[in-house]
């Protein structure tokens, strides 16, 4: 096998139970959009849903579908909308939809009457992210009007939420003025009579960091899969969480090269003295950050080396210098750490961004290996 990432459905396991822990009053929806943040959505699906959790998180409703055509019947929310969506097969489905703004709650209503069948909703307030959300202003409207269409039998409000803009800052002084901002969102939803079964505004920094924002359930995402969602304060052996992936390939090549020879595109690495070159057939195509070109850090031989020049598509070069492989051996690009390799936070310092986009970009050319199925 050329490459492949390595997944430990026994970390997920153990990380969600150790999250769950954090938040032993609440419901748990493991947050599995974006193929499951890299690591393959349908089984980090089952893996969460056989450690307790209880609802499943997606993006877009399209993920939400691909959960049921899987068979998983777990409650599933899904909160990224474009007019014109699927919304009667998400109805059909059973799926929890999200609703922004009063033309979501007409399409979602329509698609409930063209089913005849009453439509899972969430309502959602931009408690101050700026992303989705309805406006606080407009946000008494919308409840109303979701009010009416629960008497007409066209919904249901399941429940009611948030999300957080800089709960990955401890101490921000936002977090006070977006929960202030939830709580007054709650009392207006129920001043208009609607009794949501879930409240939630708590992501992975607000489910191991602020437990007043439990509330009803909270929605870790990429705490689940053991990467610390606050690296600047605490490493995720410190929330009790192990990475899941292990990205590592074989060596295509090794040879030995005089000094002054240059190596990849642009030679922007050029040998000091006569030395071992060994190629990772990894790339950008397989989700490998060019950024990473000069400073990406792998295992090869036993010791970290550093990606020598430009990462192309497909393949990267380093520098073993005096040191010995053969073709066949193991690179390891990233893991848990414990085995001397680098972490996905290792390559999102070296990249200049975070660890969710280092393990999120892995690509579909990347075979993923599944330890621990049950």
């Amino acid at each position: 096998m050329r490459a492949w990432a390595r997944i430990d459905l026994d970390a997920l396991r153990a990380n969600v139970a150790a999250l769950r822990a954090r938040a032993p009053g609440a419901a748990f929806m493991a947050v599995v959009k974006a193929d499951g943040y890299g690591h393959g959505m349908v089984p980090c699906a089952r893996a969460a849903l056989e450690a307790g959790a209880t609802w499943l998180g997606t993006a877009t409703p399209e993920e939400a579908l691909a959960l049921r055509a899987a068979g998983l019947d777990a409650r599933v929310l899904c909160w990224l909308w474009t007019p014109g969506g699927p919304w009667r097969a998400c109805v059909e489905a059973g799926i929890d939809v999200t609703v922004s703004g009063h033309w979501a709650l007409a399409e979602v209503a329509e698609a409930a009457r063209l089913a005849g069948r009453t439509a899972r909703v969430q309502l959602k307030i931009d408690a101050g992210l700026g992303r989705n959300g309805a406006q606080p202003a407009d946000w008494p409207d919308l409840v109303r009007a979701a009010r009416q269409a629960e008497r007409d039998g066209l919904v249901e409000v399941t429940g009611v939420w948030a999300h957080f803009s800089c709960a990955d800052e401890p101490g921000h002084p936002s977090i006070a003025r977006e929960l202030s901002v939830f709580r007054t969102a709650l009392a207006q939803a129920d001043e208009a009579g609607l009794t949501p079964e879930v409240r939630h505004i708590a992501n992975s920094p607000g489910t191991l960091t602020l437990p007043e924002a439990h509330y009803d359930l909270v929605r870790p995402g990429v705490a689940m899969y053991g990467i610390s969602p606050v690296p600047q304060t605490a490493g995720p052996e410190e929330f009790g969480l192990r990475p899941v992936m292990t990205l590592a390939g074989r060596l295509a090549s090794v040879k030995r090269v005089p000094g002054g020879h240059g190596v990849s595109y642009g030679h922007q690495y050029v040998t000091p003295g006569e030395t071992t070159l060994a190629l990772v057939p990894l790339g950008y195509a397989d989700g490998v950050p060019r950024h990473a070109s000069g400073a990406g850090p792998v295992l090869v031989a036993g010791k970290w080396r550093t990606v020598a020049g430009r990462v192309a598509m497909d393949q990267f070069v380093v520098d073993l210098g005096g040191d010995a492989a053969s073709p066949g051996d193991e690179a390891v690009l990233f893991g848990p750490g414990d085995r001397g390799e680098p972490t996905a936070e290792d390559w999102a310092r070296a990249c200049g961004t975070i660890a969710y986009e280092i393990v999120t970009r892995i690509g579909a050319r990347v075979p993923r290996v599944y330890a621990g199925a049950r």
